[in-house]
């Protein structure tokens, strides 16, 4: 890994660990895999590339605490209650694939079936002591993460522009990708702020194995006082990791979203610049596109690869093209079911036709973006993608 001083003035690793330690009451075992290293370098890469303005540094303060004292929480509970430690986690289903092609409304709606256990936001953000499940409905930890997010009732207008992009809620499904934070090796921060540096080691130098080791601990952690028949688990974050998440979880059932390329680019350029200006005066929209399409093309092609390896057998994988989808949700919903051998339940069907009536597209807001405002050349972006879409026959949108 690239080094770096984490002695300098601003962001300094010492300084968060000795915050978590305080937050936590006391507590310094960060568990076995990186941590600190990785950790040092996103803050030297906030120091230095991230421009962020008084707000901002706030924010990632916060997101680096956070990440810290989950992670020794979950190591301490491990201790407290080794039993844990005996949990399996069976052929979990993850949707993965490119941002922005349904796959957050899909989780959503695959979370309604009572017998799917998907991370919900208030237990990532809070994760220590383990759930339960006579608790699960009325944890104050509920509450409390409810606490930290908009209030739909008295939002800004940047807040109201956010919700229409994604969804927020304390008992909405959550993202692997910000589970990931726990093991300091996550996309998700340079999504949130200009970290080029500490991205470039995400892409091409991070262990990626140490990563799943710690998300398999953090399901058995979750599922412990609150099982379910199975796992539904969700982000495009796994393209990154992909020969990883299969070589932790072999029978793992695999939903792999698809959408043209070009959507898919300038959405998550669009979503990437309005996150970002929370925290930074400064945010280039041509520099965010063409630095997000350079990594998504690097992740695909990794992915692609490793479906065409075979060295993964035992996996499943089923295909959802994001213009099915729009058309007849529930019917791809049963059509995933088929084909990965989940049951389907009276139960489970009436509360997901429900939960699709109740969230129509524009529920929130509609979000509206052009290619041309990013500085996107659609041809080009085709011509890059061009093996992932001729595999796929994505057709322009």
């Amino acid at each position: 890994m690239t080094s770096t001083d984490d002695t300098t003035e601003g962001f300094r690793a010492e300084d968060i660990l000795a915050e978590a330690s305080r937050r936590t009451g006391g507590l310094t075992d960060l568990g076995d895999g990186p941590f600190v290293e990785p950790l040092a370098l996103f803050l030297d890469s906030l120091e230095r590339e991230a421009d962020l303005n008084e707000i901002g540094r706030l924010i990632a303060s916060e997101r680096a605490l956070m990440h810290t004292v989950n992670r020794l929480g979950y190591v301490e509970d491990r201790t407290r209650f080794p039993a844990i430690a005996d949990e399996k986690i069976v052929a979990p289903v993850f949707i993965i694939g490119f941002p922005r092609t349904g796959s957050t409304i899909l989780h959503d709606i695959l979370s309604q079936d009572p017998d799917t256990r998907s991370p919900l936001t208030w237990e990532t953000m809070f994760p220590s002591p383990p759930p339960r499940r006579d608790t699960f409905g009325t944890d104050p930890r509920i509450a409390l993460a409810a606490s930290f997010l908009p209030d739909p009732e008295n939002e800004t207008e940047s807040e109201r522009q956010f919700r229409a992009m994604h969804p927020m809620g304390a008992e909405l499904t959550q993202e692997c990708v910000t589970m990931m934070g726990e093991s300091m090796c996550t996309p998700l921060f340079h999504n949130q702020f200009r970290v080029p540096s500490y991205e470039d080691w995400v892409d091409d130098e991070a262990d990626w194995s140490h990563v799943y080791d710690f998300h398999r601990r953090q399901l058995q952690h979750l599922q412990w006082g609150n099982p379910r028949d199975r796992w539904v688990l969700k982000t495009g974050a796994h393209m990154w990791g992909l020969d990883h998440l299969l070589t932790t979880y072999p029978d793992a059932r695999i939903v792999f979203t698809h959408r043209d390329p070009v959507k898919s680019v300038t959405s998550y350029a669009s979503l990437t610049c309005h996150v970002r200006a929370m925290g930074s005066d400064h945010v280039d929209r041509a520099e965010v596109a063409e630095d997000w399409n350079g990594r998504l093309l690097t992740a695909i092609t990794a992915t692609m690869a490793v479906r065409d390896s075979g060295n993964h057998p035992d996996a499943t994988f089923y295909d959802m093209y994001f213009q099915d989808f729009v058309e007849d949700q529930f019917a791809v919903v049963s059509d995933i079911y088929t084909a990965l051998g989940l049951p389907m339940t009276d139960q489970a069907a009436a509360r997901m036709q429900a939960f699709i009536a109740d969230n129509p597209k524009g529920k929130n807001g509609l979000h509206l973006y052009t290619p041309e405002e990013y500085g996107i050349d659609p041809a080009r972006v085709r011509s890059d993608f061009a093996p992932y879409i001729e595999r796929h026959a994505l057709a322009p949108e």
